[in-house]
């Protein structure tokens, strides 16, 4: 049997409203961007990638500091890089103490921007799941606040305020592609939807926690490898996302690493946009073809992170083996 939360126990509508209203004076409110892929019709790009700390995580974080006071023993926290960092801003921004705990294959970029926020960070073991095994330990003998990526109900209502945003900036969205790893993000936006639009998960080939967990009925152990595995790479999705990905996530694709190294490069060449590989996940699978949208969809595309070294995107030539991307102007729908 699966060990999840019931459904009924999972965000909804007004804890998301709620979320979005506690953390407004924390973070941004991201654009909406029109792009041409190439395709039949053009496509809706958030660039959460704009967020603070380069990625989403910042909404997840704030809410769960700002829904349970943290004491003097302050925040701890594991993470692949991403979440650490939303992490410690949340924690200096609020004047919390914060431990972060994150596996030796972070890139060095995620641990310097965790370091920069003022956390202390605590370096080791191979994988997420070891850094979270060490937090917990830690946890136990300090009594902090833990902040879990992604298996929160408030962290989880917090990334839900990404969904609503998107559906205010593009209310006629048909189908969302989201990039999964534990399944915070996606978990979120589909207790937004719920069912009122398609919310596709994408993963890499060597990530599938929630393709497989789907398939089997329940959360498995997964693969974390390759090129994306530093922000998708949980080896199982959430207990507590799961009943909501059963009931509202429509279909899930899978793409290889060459995939989503040419959406960053076409991401780049293109808009400019530096994105890291699990941030090109979800617009991975259009430019593949991976996915398909039939006949009049309007697609919109989560591009959530940005934390990768830019030399790697300059250095590695702009030379596509994909559909070019033109962007295409269209009138100003106002704030978004």
């Amino acid at each position: 049997m699966c060990p999840c939360a019931s459904f009924d126990t999972m965000p909804d509508r007004g804890s998301i409203i709620a979320a979005a209203a506690r953390i407004a004076p924390y973070i941004r409110h991201t654009p909406v961007l029109r792009a041409d892929l190439g395709g039949d019709a053009p496509v809706d790009l958030k660039l959460e990638l704009l967020q603070h700390t380069g990625s989403f995580k910042p909404r997840g974080a704030f809410n769960r500091l700002l829904s349970t006071s943290p004491g003097g023993a302050g925040v701890i926290a594991a993470s692949g890089g991403n979440h650490g960092a939303a992490v410690a801003y949340a924690a200096r921004s609020l004047g919390v103490r914060a431990e972060i705990f994150v596996p030796a294959t972070t890139p060095a970029a995620k641990v310097a921007r965790i370091g920069s926020y003022g956390a202390t960070v605590v370096q080791g073991g191979d994988s997420y799941a070891d850094a979270l095994q060490a937090s917990h330990r830690r946890q136990a003998e300090t009594g902090a606040l833990e902040v879990h990526a992604y298996d929160h109900t408030d962290v989880l209502a917090g990334q839900g305020t990404l969904g609503r945003e998107f559906e205010q900036a593009v209310p006629d969205l048909t189908h969302i592609l989201v990039a999964a790893g534990g399944g915070g993000l996606i978990g979120g936006i589909a207790a937004w939807y719920r069912g009122s639009v398609l919310v596709i998960s994408v993963e890499p080939e060597g990530c599938p926690a929630l393709h497989q967990a789907l398939r089997a009925g329940q959360p498995v152990n997964a693969p974390a490898g390759g090129l994306a595995a530093d922000s998708l790479g949980a080896r199982q999705v959430g207990a507590l996302m799961f009943p909501i990905a059963q009931r509202f996530v429509s279909q899930t694709v899978l793409v290889s690493d060459s995939a989503i190294l040419a959406a960053q490069r076409l991401l780049w060449d293109q808009f400019r946009l530096i994105v890291e590989p699990g941030g090109a996940t979800a617009a991975a699978a259009l430019l593949s073809g991976r996915f398909q949208p039939p006949p009049a969809a309007r697609v919109g595309v989560v591009i959530c992170g940005a934390n990768t070294d830019p030399a790697k995107l300059v250095d590695s030539g702009s030379s596509l083996q994909c559909v070019a991307a033109r962007p295409r102007p269209r009138p100003d729908p106002g704030p978004s």
